[in-house]
Order: C-alpha cells, then structure tokens, then sequence
C-alpha cells in the first residue's frame, strides 16, 4: 500500500473539509506515519475515517477528530500540554509536534509502553510519559498551557481546571449519546470560559464495557 499517497489522501479527502484549516495542524498530519501506530493486520486502514482497535481493546479516535481537537488548542512550541490518555500515542505525536513540551498519563502501562517505542522511534523526544489516572489524579507538573482529552467524559474533571494555567486551554468531550459535543475551555482568572467545537460521538474513557463504542479513543 501506498502509505504516503494514503496520508495526503486523508489530509485533503477528510481533514480539510472538517474545517481543520491551520497549517501546522496539516502539515504535522501530513509527516506523521499512522500505520506505525496501529496493529500490523489493520495498516491498511491506517488513513480511513473510521476508530480502529487497539491491542487492549480500546480504540484510536478518527484522525478528522484528533486534527480538530489539536487545532482547537492553538498550540505553539513556547506551550506545555497535558494529554489524557497515551493511548496509540498518534495524537501524542501530533501535539508533540506542535507543542514545546508533551506530558502524556495514560492508566495502562503496556499500551503507553508500545505507544513510546513507536513514538522513540519517530525521534520525538519531547515527551514525558506519566502512568496514571489523568482523570482523577494530579499529573507530573504544577500547571499547563493547554490539557487535551480525546475521549468522552460526562462532567469536565475539576482536577484538570485545576491544572490549566491563566490563558489555558482544554479541549475536550462531554456528553453521552445522540450527541456530545467537543469543548473548548479557556481560563480566565477563576472563571473557566466554554466554547462548542462541534458535536460528535465517541466512547467514553471510563467505561468502555458499558459502551458499544467502547474504550479509550486516541
């Protein structure tokens, strides 16, 4: 399979008609090799816009999905972010090309272990890896310019508002099905500001074997 032609495909046919229209944005996605962060038998669908399993039974979010929420961060390379959830590690990427500095919790330490390798072998050294709960614990790290959750939660957690700095942002997912909407949450002070991104539908992180859709979605 013609991977490179498969990326561009991916960029034009599915991140830019979803209103992902930055070009650092674009052009981190257009370098990023998908296929190394899925399992050898799926490669083939590395560029679909479709969620694709995981080893551990969770999945990797549509790539149209990662693209919107990273842009929504506005992320520059003065910029620290948080990242709830290793996962695949290919959103780790992306942030951690756009991003000075990635610190990535993730609850399973076998997935982040395969997400790292792949990662390592990218040269993206950027990135620290944290074995947590990023929902419900405090990260490595006093504050954040910018926290990115990339799955379904149904109240934003206090532990991550807690985190972003003055002038952070958070992206991330709430809700339950028809429809959740993806959030854009900007500090001010002690006032969290919300924006909606768009609306979409995704599995939530916490309890995948309750949701069809099931497990973690990076």
């Amino acid at each position: 399979m013609d991977f490179e032609k498969a990326r561009f495909n991916m960029v034009e046919q599915q991140i830019r008609p979803w209103d992902v229209l930055d070009f650092d944005v674009l052009d981190a996605l257009a370098e990023i090799p998908r296929e190394l962060f899925v399992d050898e038998d799926l490669q083939g669908l590395a560029y679909a816009d479709m969620a694709l399993p995981l080893a551990n039974g969770h999945k990797m979010l549509e790539p149209k999905v990662v693209a919107r929420l990273a842009q929504g961060l506005k992320l520059t390379k003065n910029d620290t972010v948080l990242e709830i959830g290793t996962g695949s590690g290919y959103a780790t990427a992306l942030l951690a090309k756009l991003a000075g500095r990635v610190v990535s919790d993730d609850i399973d330490a076998e997935q982040q272990k395969r997400a790292k390798a792949v990662l390592d072998g990218l040269g993206l050294d950027n990135i620290d890896y944290v074995q947590n709960n990023g929902l419900t614990e405090l990260s490595a790290g006093a504050s954040f310019d910018a926290v990115y959750v990339g799955g379904a939660v149904n109240l934003v957690p206090e532990v991550l508002k807690e985190q972003l700095k003055d002038g952070g942002r958070m992206v991330v997912i709430v809700g339950r099905r028809p429809v959740q909407r993806a959030l854009l949450i900007t500090r001010k002070g002690d006032v969290f500001e919300e924006k909606v991104l768009f609306d979409t539908l995704v599995a939530h992180l916490d309890d995948k074997d309750a949701d069809p859709f099931g497990g973690f979605q990076f």
